[in-house]
């Protein structure tokens, strides 16, 4: 499967803070870029933006970035799933994983992660592809935002459902582990049937429980 990747950008202004949102960048553009100190939920930033890098470089991989300048202040990541979850089990060329999305929090509550997802899906070329998002509690910045689980899963579902992912159903352990864990996914309209048959069997995987 080719990845084609177009890019788009527009703008805004947070917090008196003027932000480009674009993508897909590529690892070099990145490369050339400083990474706030603010965006620490899943590594150091410094860790963080060599691993964006890498992605950013993978055939499939996109990176949509909120800058000031050259300070990035929020991203999105697409790319396949890890090969140990069970979303990779298919092999789905045409399977992205929405992997992470962070905001710094000095543009926080200000739109950014609506707008960085209406740009990523301003590219028509994600109409070929299952994009899925994996939520767990465990993961939200729960004493950043100050929000109880169930708030900062509405919140997750709003941002989300504005650019047409939803809830699915899944007997993944993981998601099931807690109830504010979910599933949510959006079909491209140019996805095969078969691709769609095939993301509905990982979905299920011990049918006879139901």
């Amino acid at each position: 499967m080719e990845h084609v990747k177009r890019y788009h950008s527009a703008s805004m202004i947070v917090n008196g803070k003027e932000l480009l949102i674009e993508g897909p960048v590529t690892g070099r553009h990145l490369a050339d870029l400083r990474f706030d100190e603010g965006l620490k939920a899943f590594r150091i930033p410094e860790q963080q933006h060599e691993a964006l890098i890498e992605i950013a470089d993978l055939p499939e991989g996109r990176i949509i970035l909120a800058r000031e300048g050259d300070l990035v202040l929020g991203y999105v990541t697409f790319l396949h799933p890890d090969p140990l979850e069970r979303w990779s089990m298919a092999k789905l060329p045409d399977l992205l994983e929405l992997g992470a999305i962070e905001i710094s929090d000095k543009v926080r509550a200000g739109g950014v992660a609506k707008k960085l997802l209406e740009v990523s899906f301003a590219d028509d070329a994600m109409e070929d592809y299952v994009i899925i998002t994996t939520e767990y509690y465990w993961h939200w910045d729960l004493k950043g935002t100050g929000l109880d689980v169930w708030q900062y899963r509405k919140v997750m579902e709003k941002v989300m459902g504005s650019v047409g992912l939803t809830w699915m159903a899944t007997d993944d352990p993981e998601i099931c582990s807690h109830p504010a864990n979910c599933l949510m996914a959006k079909i491209g309209k140019r996805v095969p049937a078969e691709t769609v048959v095939a993301f509905d069997a990982m979905r299920f995987q011990n049918r006879f429980l139901y």
